[in-house]
């Protein structure tokens, strides 16, 4: 996502030196003035969810940093959607960012039929802000406790064992069809409009498991309604290090993590980016953010824009193959 700069240096080499002066002085004009007014970060999002707090967790500090307002501008829709696309076609000026979400940016573009937006051709990277652990949990009735446990269970049962999600094309989601693909495990996928009532029907022993953000379900643990069987990411969550993972468990190369960043429009200039990028890594090693963002069931992630954007462009290749495996659509 972020741009090379090899075109450019072939067209400079052609260029006079009162040409080279010229547009050497825009990043640099750039740099001493930016930000001169309030900067807008779309969030394609509805007020009030993990992704929007995380949003304003950081666009507070950043304005407190930038010494102009970060303003966040909720535009909900289809998935993120309609709000990624309006970020996508925005001036390239560092005055519009986009709070972007796993399931935006590598998922729906699988699910589907249409988006208006490339994640990887229309946006600049800043950087991840953090990842929101996964668990995979069931009723404390079901007779399974680790996850090798669980994949023989369902293969012993006639119909399997039915997993709860947020919905169809979730992260969520992709996790469990992941797990039946490269386990051969008998799992029926039960979508639900949000992870809240997926927890509660795992709770009221309609279902016997759900993958669910630990946010969603931190309480239930500690009261024992609910029992932890492992988490997809590739080594244990910082927050709830005494639950194994998927590999511990035998299925080799797994690592799921829903996750939230910051991406600007295509083409922003390089030194807003790396302005945007240091100011968000500093945001993320402070210790009153981490403590907000750990709040809202957030494990800050400070790194490069080169980092995020490999992240993002790794796994828009690994879901699509398990989206059309498990011939996942869009509702």
């Amino acid at each position: 996502m972020t741009r090379t700069s090899l075109p450019r240096r072939r067209f400079l080499a052609g260029t006079s030196a009162l040409a080279l002066t010229s547009w050497t002085a825009t990043p640099a004009s750039a740099q001493n003035g930016y930000p001169n007014k309030p900067i807008r970060l779309i969030v394609p999002f509805s007020p009030g969810g993990v992704t929007d707090t995380s949003g304003r967790i950081v666009a507070d500090f950043l304005s407190r940093k930038l010494g102009q307002q970060v303003v966040p501008d909720n535009r909900p829709g289809a998935s993120g959607n309609i709000g990624s696309q309006a970020a996508a076609t925005a001036a390239p000026d560092g005055y519009t960012l986009l709070l972007v979400l796993d399931g935006t940016f590598v998922i729906n573009p699988h699910v589907y039929e249409k988006v208006n937006f490339n994640p990887v051709r229309d946006f600049d990277s800043i950087g991840k802000i953090g990842n929101s652990t996964i668990i995979l949990v069931a009723n404390p009735g079901l007779k399974a406790k680790s996850l090798a446990e669980v994949i023989a269970l369902s293969k012993s049962q006639p119909e399997g064992l039915s997993y709860g999600t947020s919905g169809t094309g979730s992260i969520t989601h992709i996790a469990g069809e992941l797990l039946k693909q490269r386990t051969g495990a008998k799992l029926t996928h039960v979508p639900y409009k949000g992870g809240g009532p997926a927890v509660a029907d795992v709770l009221g022993g309609h279902i016997p498991l759900a993958f669910a953000s630990a946010a969603s379900v931190q309480a239930h643990l500690k009261s024992g309604k609910l029992k932890a069987i492992a988490v997809p990411s590739g080594k244990r969550s910082p927050q709830y290090p005494e639950i194994p993972t998927f590999v511990e468990n035998g299925v080799n190369d797994f690592d799921i993590n829903s996750w939230v960043g910051l991406v600007a429009p295509a083409r922003t200039p390089k030194v807003i980016l790396d302005r945007l990028n240091a100011e968000l890594n500093a945001a993320l090693r402070d210790p009153e953010v981490k403590e907000k963002l750990a709040v809202a069931g957030i494990d800050a992630t400070p790194g490069s824009a080169g980092t995020f954007s490999e992240v993002i462009r790794k796994e828009l290749a690994l879901y699509g193959p398990v989206v059309q495996t498990a011939g996942i659509k869009a509702n």
